[in-house]
Parts: structure tokens; sequence; C-alpha cells
């Protein structure tokens, strides 16, 4: 399984065509947009300067890995000859469901179809194609070259074939696959999330401060990052959208996301994508001002 497509060039989607591309596979990078395209392949090329800094590669693989990739706004063409297509486009349900019906007529019958939605039924996915066996999640994490674990999510359907296929193939990307099934947030965000709801309901409520709560996570729990700053770092539109198939899903009231959320989202307040969330990116990290009541 050499050649690998993957859908979508923001930041998950250049993250996973690096670390194909750094272990040997050729890589189509696929956006609608050229720009998006050129901004991701300067950014994987900045990453891999830091790891030849760090002397983690040499600049030969570095050199090797860029090689590796290509840039197509055209997704026949992009998935044409694909073994393995992952799509790491944005956290909408519709938006992958069209994807993959598109995906199921452009791409070989032979090419499994991942995806690396973080909370949305691989069953549904699945559904809307005529493969429904060759279908799967592949969750990587955030950030790509850095993290080990990919979180394995088979659908309903998935074949014990392709679960292994995407096992191995991912312990040669040097990650860590671990397996679960198909309920909504898997076991990640199923988990993370209503943590990061939680911190966000104890601002929201004045039980302390957005310092205060990350300072305690951090040095308490001994996470590297407090909840508060991870949910801008995840992006606060994403964590909003995961809660609300968390809610959906499974129809229980502690996964309702904070009134406090929804009102930083709709006000664009996203994190560290738009400049400023729980903190202000705009000059270096710093507290933001963040109401943490409404009437």
């Amino acid at each position: 399984m050499n050649n690998i497509a993957v859908i979508g060039a923001g930041t998950m989607g250049n993250g996973i065509a690096h670390v194909f591309a750094q272990t040997g596979h050729k890589v189509n990078l696929i956006d609608l947009s050229q720009d998006n395209l050129n901004r991701a392949v300067a950014t994987i090329g900045k990453n891999l300067d830091r790891m030849v800094a760090k002397e983690i590669i040499s600049e030969e693989v570095k050199n090797q890995a860029l090689a590796n990739i290509t840039t197509q706004t055209d997704l026949k063409t992009g998935v044409a000859n694909a073994d393995l297509v992952v799509e790491a486009a944005t956290e909408n349900v519709d938006i992958k469901l069209k994807l993959f019906r598109d995906l199921d007529a452009m791409a070989p019958a032979a090419c499994i179809l991942a995806t690396n939605t973080s909370s949305i039924s691989i069953t549904k996915i699945a559904a809307v194609t005529g493969r429904p066996d060759k279908v799967i999640g592949m969750h990587f994490m955030n950030p790509v070259p850095v993290m080990k674990l990919v979180e394995i999510i088979r659908g309903y359907s998935t074949s014990d074939a392709v679960a292994q296929t995407v096992t191995t193939l991912s312990e040669k990307l040097g990650k860590v696959p671990v397996t679960c099934n198909d309920y909504p947030g898997f076991v990640a965000n199923r988990i993370l999330m209503p943590m990061i709801n939680e911190a966000i309901i104890s601002l929201h409520e004045g039980v302390a401060g957005v310092s205060e709560i990350d300072t305690i996570m951090k040095l308490g729990m001994a996470h590297p990052m407090g909840p508060l700053q991870l949910a801008d770092f995840i992006g606060l539109d994403v964590c909003l959208a995961i809660l609300r198939v968390l809610y959906e899903g499974l129809g229980n009231d502690k996964y309702a996301p904070c009134p406090l959320l929804v009102n930083m989202v709709t006000a664009g307040k996203l994190g560290v994508k738009s400049g400023e969330g729980f903190y202000d990116y705009s000059e270096g990290i710093k507290m933001a001002k963040v109401s943490s009541t409404f009437s």
C-alpha cells in the first residue's frame, strides 16, 4: 500500500500527509484551494526542518519526504490511483457524506476509504458507499507528526482484513494503533470532551478563572495543557460540534454543550485559529477577556 490520498490541507491533513510521506509513501494531498495546499506544503517543510535541526531525521530524509508529496485540486484525479484515502475535511457530517459518495464513485474498487473524523459515525459514513467493508476510522491526534496514537474505529461492516491492514500500516508510520468500536465520540472524545465541557461550565458558573482552572488541572492531574487551553488548540467550533454529536447520539444531558461555549463560537472566538478564545493569541499567548455568564 504505497499510494495515499489525503483529503483536506488543514492542520490535520498536512500532518497526516507529513507522516505518510516521511515513511516513504507517495502522497497526493487534495484540497479545493491551491493556496491552502501551498500553505500546507510550506508547513510540512518547516516541521521537517525542525526535525532536521533536532537531528531526528537527516536532510536526505526531509528532501525525500517533500518529493513524495504532490498536490491536487481535482478530487477525481487525486484519488484515481489511491490504495488508501484518508479524509481529513471539516468535521461536518453533510460534507463527509458527500465526500464519501464521491470517493466511492471515483476511487479504485480495492481502495480503502478512511476518515479522520473525531466523532461522526463510521457506520453512517460507510452506509452511503457501495463498499462499507472497506470504510474505517483512522483518527490521528494533533499534532500528527508528534502524537503516537491512532484511534482505529471499526464501523458495523468494516472487515477484519481492512482493520488489520490499517492497523499494520499505522505501526509502519511509527504510531500506536488502538482499536475501538463505532459509538458517538469513540473513546478519545467521549472522555475528553465532557472534561473540557465541565471546565467551561466551571468558568461559566464562576467556580474559578481561566488560569486557575488550567493550572489546577496541569499541576494536580499532570496534564501537559489545561482543558481550556486545549479547547483553544483543538478549536472551540470543533469542540462544540463533537459535543453535539455526543448529545444527539447518546441522548444524555451530561453531554449538553455549555452555553458559554455556544456563545463564544457564535461570536467567532474559536481559539488559536481565530486568534482568540479562552486566551488571546494575537501577541503571544495571554489571558483573553471571557464573559463567564450571560443573561
